[in-house]
């Protein structure tokens, strides 16, 4: 398995900004930023268990109601990662509804306000008509999640207010080497799933794996055994005007696919600047300086409606600028093509 990741457009690259990860095999997805989602089948967003809003502007939370009117009556927990604010914005969607016949309802949301150093978190259980909880604070972190399949990073933003950026990065793949493992005259068992499980947890010294009754140390049997495959790592941008280049770089550097607003057209660079908006072209800047592997630009102002192509071809040319033209052989066959529900991806395919 190369990726359990598999994104699409919701809205494609000009409607409402909502990314919807799939990962694969998990019965579990995650959306980054919650504009109208009604082309999500109802399977799809049941099975969101995490979403990743950039701001509350109305064309980024709007789809919220939507993803509550499906959860309810689903023993859920979603949790919900946004910027200072957050809360108060999930209080004042759940308060605006009556809810007097819910108390056996299991559905949870879990939300995560960062403020730029750590979060607040705060619970509100259908079961108590959406009244929180008392909120707690956890010790800081690199993270703003982590478990077993993902790792989420962020960065603070400014567009007039706090707006997050996004990395999501999968947890390294650990497969047997089925050659290596015959040749040991071991069989399978459950042990092999032990050494993978302490792969996992970043090889924590001293570990051991119990073989036949035999105790054996599971560094060198992770040597010998395992496959490591680093996992792919995709961010998310919107709604960032130009100061914020550096801190997106900072953040995206090195990553398998850059999701970025390209909002104007650099001949709009001022327009984008009263907005708070990016260029295609800066947007293709952003991922040469940042090496990633593969852009998608979206958000396009309705300005450019028959003639989106060219924010396309803007942000490819800023992109190869900096990087110089994409060779075939760069281009990762394993990637889909297209990230977008009905519209063109673009980048360095």
């Amino acid at each position: 398995m190369k990726t359990r990741f598999l994104p699409k457009l919701v809205n494609g690259q000009t409607g409402d900004p909502a990314l919807f990860v799939d990962l694969i095999r998990e019965k579990r997805a995650l959306l980054l930023d919650c504009g109208q989602i009604n082309d999500l089948s109802a399977s799809e967003i049941l099975r969101v268990s995490d979403v990743f809003v950039t701001h509350t502007h109305i064309d980024h939370f709007i789809g919220f109601e939507h993803l509550l009117r499906l959860h309810l009556g689903r023993g859920r927990r979603v949790r919900i990662f946004g910027p200072q604010g957050i809360t108060a914005c999930v209080k004042g969607k759940l308060s605006g509804y009556t809810w007097n016949l819910v108390r056996r309802q299991r559905l949870v949301f879990e939300v995560h306000e960062f403020d730029g150093q750590r979060s607040l978190v705060t619970e509100f259980p259908c079961r108590r008509k959406f009244k929180p909880r008392r909120a707690r604070r956890p010790p800081a972190s690199p993270w703003l999640w982590r478990d077993e399949l993902i790792d989420v990073r962020c960065t603070v933003l400014d567009h007039k207010i706090p707006c997050l950026a996004f990395l999501v990065s999968e947890r390294d793949f650990f497969n047997v080497d089925t050659v290596a493992l015959a040749a040991t005259g071991h069989q399978p068992g459950r042990w092999l799933n032990q050494l993978k499980a302490w792969a996992y947890a970043g090889r924590p010294a001293g570990g051991e794996v119990e073989i036949d009754g035999d105790r054996r140390p599971a560094a060198d049997l992770a040597d010998r055994l395992l496959i490591h495959t680093p996992g792919r790592r995709l961010a998310y941008v919107a709604d960032a005007g130009a100061q914020n280049q550096d801190a997106i770089v900072e953040l995206v550097r090195g990553a398998d696919l850059l999701f970025c607003e390209g909002a104007f057209s650099h001949a709009d660079r001022e327009r984008a600047a009263e907005t708070y908006h990016l260029t295609a072209w800066q947007a293709g800047q952003i991922a040469g300086r940042a090496g990633v592997r593969r852009l998608v630009i979206f958000h396009f102002s309705p300005k450019y409606e028959g003639r989106f192509g060219e924010l396309e071809v803007e942000a490819q040319e800023a992109f190869e600028r900096e990087t110089g033209p994409v060779r075939p052989q760069e281009v990762d066959p394993a990637a889909p093509g297209d990230y977008s529900a009905g519209s063109k991806a673009s980048g360095n395919s």
